[in-house]
């Protein structure tokens, strides 16, 4: 087979697989096609695996076979062990991995360029894309692996603030650009080599000096950036090891991270330089007592379970708004079991679903699923609020910052103006938390203080099994 019948037929199964890519993402975005839709992007990665492997220009398949079986180990361990609860932080530290893999292709081919292996057709053009790759990458890297810190809580979620941080960034993206720009045009191999380390260096301190000061609230907009960054530097490995379908998988990848992130933005009302740079969650924020209806003057009245299953047994219209408290307590079973013999009592259940509500874009979604709850009983937060007076009882498992009324009616808030879940609307509210503090935010929630809400306290999977015991109580009476 010559050359050019062998690019051809490389680049026609390239093409296939992006197909496949393309189709998979689309059906992603609709819970009845998502697992075809990922078991098509898995054949068209596939394809891409062993038609690369079969190229011309693998030289030596003894690291790749090592990286494969490696790979599949890590992955399937992963897959067995890694918690549901836990896939915000997986999804940080792929990401981060995602980043760190294309760094490593930038410097390997920047290294081989450097002990002439091979010398490029277009050197400035090469460089560059070396560059960007690094910067990506380096940045996606050690920003991933924060917010897996923070995500897993070994970081405090506040945010980490300090004067003239603005300043320091802003220099340390300065330095970094100028360092990129030096790499690229200078012919000097020592001046080229000091300008690389620089710029590789920069791009690693960005990477952490950037999520510093984002609050855990602002983890949903995080992750899908970090996502959105990871397929742009996967994008520019492609460049720089001409490869047509890494170029067109890391667009996929960017070109969605970018949607969903102005999605999760647009669902808290806010910019991305406001999530970037305001420091959200730093100190709580005070109330503007001027404004009316801005404070909500009560206190905390408890209700135990036995007391909270009395108001469930008489609802006959039910929304469950789930929350980070429903993941980090594995409730989503028994939230289920719960909404069942609500409806075997008569009640109608739905479960409203806020855009940001965790710690991942879909995390509630992922976690319902995972428990089997039917997927016509989610609904979104557009559709429920117009219902929310209807509802005779709105159960609130471990949310906060989305069902905050202060977000409609306290313009000191940082929150103020961002869309929620018109929880305090239902006739009652029950809402499980672990205790008195703020949520991970760290804002105070007006709801708690309302008169038609109720506190349970506790793991909010063992008081909602304190709830379904009394239902089967009743039943076996």
């Amino acid at each position: 087979m010559n050359l050019e019948t062998r690019e051809i037929l490389v680049n026609g199964a390239y093409i296939v697989a992006s197909i496949l890519f393309i189709l998979g993402l689309k059906m992603l975005g609709r819970q009845g096609t998502a697992r075809r839709g990922n078991l098509l992007s898995g054949v068209g990665m596939l394809i891409a695996i062993v038609v690369t492997l079969l190229d011309r220009h693998i030289i030596d398949y003894h690291w790749i076979a090592l990286g494969l079986v490696a790979g599949t180990v890590i992955g399937l361990a992963c897959a067995r062990l890694i918690k549901m609860t836990s896939m915000p932080e997986m999804v940080a530290l792929l990401n981060g991995f995602g980043g760190l893999a294309s760094l490593i292709v930038g410097a390997a081919e920047y290294f081989r360029i450097r002990g002439g292996t091979v010398l490029p057709d277009h050197p400035a053009f090469t460089a560059t894309v070396i560059a960007l790759t690094i910067l990506i990458g380096g940045i996606t890297f050690t920003g991933s692996v924060y917010a897996f810190c923070k995500l897993a809580e070994w970081l405090s979620g506040r945010p980490i603030l300090f004067s003239g941080q603005h300043v320091v960034n802003g220099l340390l993206v300065a330095i970094t650009v100028v360092a990129g720009g030096l790499y690229v045009v200078t012919g000097d191999p020592a001046m080229q080599l000091l300008a690389f380390g620089a710029f590789t260096l920069g791009s690693l301190i960005l990477g952490w000096t950037l999520v510093m000061p984002i609050g855990g609230g602002d983890m949903p907009v995080v992750i899908s950036m970090l996502n959105s960054l990871s397929g742009l530097a996967a994008c520019a490995a492609g460049f720089v090891i001409s490869n047509n379908v890494l170029i067109v998988a890391g667009c996929l990848v960017g070109t969605s991270g970018v949607i969903l992130t102005a999605i999760m933005c647009k669902a808290m009302n806010r910019s991305l330089a406001n999530v970037l740079f305001s420091g959200f969650g730093a100190a709580p924020a005070a109330t503007n007592a001027g404004e009316p209806g801005a404070t909500v003057h009560g206190e905390l009245k408890p209700i135990s379970a036995e007391d909270s299953f009395a108001v469930l047994e008489a609802a006959r219209q039910v929304v469950i708004i789930p929350g980070y408290g429903m993941a980090v307590s594995q409730a989503q079973h028994v939230v289920r079991e719960l909404a069942e013999m609500l409806e075997n009592n008569g009640a109608e259940v739905r479960f409203a679903i806020h855009p940001v509500a965790g710690r991942m874009p879909g995390h509630m979604n992922v976690l319902l699923a995972e428990a089997n709850v039917p997927y016509e009983q989610l609904v979104e937060m557009d559709a429920i609020n117009p219902l929310m007076p209807s509802m005779d009882v709105a159960i609130v498992i471990g949310a906060n910052d989305v069902v905050n009324p202060a977000a409609a009616s306290d313009k000191a808030s940082p929150i103020y103006g961002m869309p929620i879940i018109n929880a305090h609307e239902a006739r009652t509210v029950i809402c499980l938390k672990r205790g008195k503090g703020t949520g991970f935010s760290g804002l105070e929630n007006q709801l708690f203080l309302r008169p038609n809400t109720r506190m349970l306290y506790g793991d909010a999977k063992g008081s909602l099994q304190g709830v379904v015991a009394e239902f089967k109580s009743l039943a076996a009476g």
